[in-house]
């Protein structure tokens, strides 16, 4: 199948390529524009005191792809608490938390009822 075989939403009306070179960059600027909305709702949750510094961490992890480090003196903290705004005594105080929940959850997933 060539491209003058696909179907058209305009199947009476052939179109130059300038015409479609035109459409392309049209879609491409608006995805852009779509992008560039994402990302700023993305840094408007980062940085609102609304939310808690467990929710503001989170978002840090999922726009980065990034981890909150188990160490309390990785320099990387410095960095996430200057994008948040939490101060470095609460990233160490939700890094203290996480490896809690980490002790914690292998003695409740490894409890078997033995009846």
């Amino acid at each position: 199948m060539n491209s003058t075989d696909r179907p058209s939403i305009y199947p009476d009306r052939n179109f130059t390529a300038t015409e479609l070179l035109a459409d392309h960059r049209e879609r491409v600027a608006v995805e852009e524009e779509e992008r560039a909305k994402q990302r700023t709702l993305q840094f408007e949750e980062l940085r609102s005191e609304f939310n808690s510094a467990s929710v503001r961490i989170r978002a840090w992890e999922k726009m980065h792809g990034l981890r909150l480090p188990a160490s309390p003196d990785h320099p990387i903290l410095d960095v996430i608490a200057s994008a948040t705004g939490i101060s470095l005594a609460v990233l160490r105080e939700e890094q203290q938390a996480r490896r809690a929940q980490r002790v914690k959850s292998p003695a409740v997933e490894g409890e078997v009822t033995q009846g």
